[in-house]
């Protein structure tokens, strides 16, 4: 049995009644952050369009196919392959392209083909196909052309939101935090709705962005530190899936609703009614623990006791007596205790040893790839071929069985053998698309979410192998600098994702490349499953070349705080 306050779970249940309300009530509202996160997707879609068309159209030439009015040419046309001829009341013929406009000099025939001069104007405006998208933030304000680098920002300067979120909020779990968060998650939501220009909305989904990832840092936490260490993994890791039924929102909504200011409201008011009942969270018991705040302790515990039917017996004295200092504020700390903290606050240690060099680059090179290559399928499926909204669907509801798949293999063959195979399939199966033809795209499809598939397993298992691998001292250290080289993949995810430009699998086949080299490093990081956590440096540089029979009590407790991190 353990001690401290994790003795609480063993006591009234790791995962019963009164937890799984709080989960699920928790991670409801994790949905929005997928929502936030994938919602440019269409938000900044870019339909057809051409420049500017003159008045009194009375024909319309695109290549063999001869049309009255341009409105009807969108079937036909292919950007790329060759300008829209018209020819006016008065008898001025026009070739129109995406970003510039030819008028036939002494034109008599109408043809498409004309060899003669032609003089060359700028666009005053566009004219977009609507049968698709009926209304973006593109067509709203142009963004095309010279101005296409600012419909490409959006989504990099969001993630910058998150990056920034992320070390706003990294440090701290306090249930105000968690509301703050979620009301404001609504607030910027609409808000950005109804911004006027484009800087407006680039800066209020900069703060969406910012406390999207607080509440997702926050929650993370907070559910952990309400479940018991039997059923840890399997709720930490499913905070990823309610990210993943955001994406399949974004992508139900996006289908049903071609108008990007409707869109955003909706897909924010859909976890609204999170704000009716969270401000009825409870502090966690760890936190209540540590700042001594043991009357209300008490009462949390009873209230426990009674959702999980059993009997309030017992007492915050007894976890206070068992925590041994581990949890409180101890004013009389020895001299060794406080050259311990100093370390911890040391990057320089992860990167003490040639070995702990390899293990730190290596971690931080899946915390990486984990995060480019989860963002570069999410936000790359729209150019796959076929329907985009079915593509951006699949790719979040692969993520659901990846992560019970994943669940399951961690703890049953390791953390090392879970984690390497499934950035080797994602490899492969991303390196696979440069053989298939172009015209086969569902094969393509199914390749690519395979391959999000698998970055998905190794992306929610490294939060808990990176704890795993590293000492008390610098795991907090550990689990922080991992997640800032989770948020540099994030931003640099869309300049990827906008290589498709180039190919439309360039994307994906970066992403293998680098998924296949990092695991075959990951092979050579030790195994940690059935391994106590460690507390010294050593003992963590002596992982997977001889047991270490370290006491757990203690270290269970420094796990679960170095999530906050």
């Amino acid at each position: 049995m353990t001690t401290g306050v994790e003795r609480l779970f063993d006591e009234l249940g790791h995962f019963k009644r009164f937890q799984a309300c709080l989960y699920f009530a928790a991670i409801f509202q994790a949905i929005s952050c997928g929502i936030h996160y994938l919602a440019s997707v269409f938000l900044v879609e870019t339909p057809k369009f051409l420049c500017d068309a003159p008045s009194n159209i009375t024909d319309v030439l695109y290549r063999n196919h001869s049309l009255t009015s341009l409105a009807d040419i969108w079937t036909y046309y292919r950007p790329g392959d060759g300008p829209v001829v018209v020819r006016t009341a008065g008898g001025d013929q026009w070739e129109l392209s995406p970003c510039l406009k030819m008028l036939r000099l002494d034109a008599i025939n109408f043809q498409y083909e004309f060899f003669g001069n032609k003089t060359v104007e700028s666009c005053g405006g566009f004219v977009y196909d609507h049968s698709e998208v009926e209304q973006s933030i593109v067509t709203d304000w142009d963004l095309v052309c010279e101005k296409e680098w600012l419909a490409k920002l959006t989504q990099p300067t969001f993630m910058l939101g998150v990056l920034i979120g992320a070390l706003v909020f990294g440090d701290v779990v306090y249930i105000t935090i968690l509301m703050a968060t979620s009301l404001c998650q609504f607030l910027f939501g609409v808000t950005v709705a109804f911004t006027g220009n484009y800087y407006l909305f680039v800066l209020i989904r900069f703060l969406l962005a910012m406390v999207s990832s607080g509440y997702l840092v926050v929650v993370f936490v907070y559910v952990t530190e309400f479940t018991g260490i039997k059923v840890r993994t399997w709720t930490s890791m499913h905070v990823h899936a309610a990210f993943a039924v955001g994406i399949m929102v974004v992508a139900l909504v996006g289908y049903l609703v071609r108008v990007w200011w409707i869109y955003q409201i909706i897909l924010t008011l859909s976890t609204s009614p999170f704000l009716l009942y969270c401000w009825k969270f409870p502090e966690t018991p760890f936190y209540l623990m540590a700042k001594g705040r043991y009357k209300e302790a008490q009462e949390l515990l009873d209230t426990m006791a009674y959702f999980n039917g059993l009997p309030p017996t017992l007492k915050v004295s007894e976890l206070k007596d068992e925590c041994d200092g581990a949890l409180l504020n101890d004013n009389n700390q020895e001299d060794g205790r406080a050259v311990e903290v100093e370390k911890r606050l040391s990057i320089l240690d992860m990167f003490g040893s040639l070995k702990m060099a390899g293990r730190s680059a290596t971690c931080w090179a899946i915390w990486f790839i984990g995060s480019l290559g989860y963002y570069v399928f999410s936000l790359g499926s729209v150019n796959l071929g076929g329907n985009q909204y079915i593509n951006l669907f699949l790719a979040g509801a692969v993520e659901v069985p990846s992560y019970l798949i994943g669940c399951f293999a961690m703890d049953r063959v390791g953390r090392k053998k879970t984690c390497a195979p499934a950035l080797l399939l994602g490899g492969v199966a991303c390196m696979l698309i440069i053989v298939v033809p172009q015209d086969i795209e569902i094969l393509a499809l199914v390749l690519s979410m395979t391959g999000k598939f698998a970055i998905a397993i190794a992306f929610g298992l490294i939060y808990l192998y990176t704890c795993e691998l590293y000492p008390t001292i610098i795991r907090s250290l550990a689990v922080g600098s991992g997640s800032m080289m989770c948020r540099v993949g994030s931003v640099m995810a869309p300049f990827c994702v906008y290589l498709a430009d180039i190919w439309i699998y360039l994307p994906q086949l970066i992403v293998g490349i680098l998924a296949f080299i990092i695991g075959i490093l990951t092979l050579f990081l030790p195994e940690t499953l059935g391994q106590p956590l460690t507390s010294t440096l050593e003992e963590a540089e002596a992982l997977g070349s001889k047991p270490n029979t370290k006491n757990t009590a203690v270290d269970v407790l420094e796990m679960n705080k170095s999530t906050k991190a």
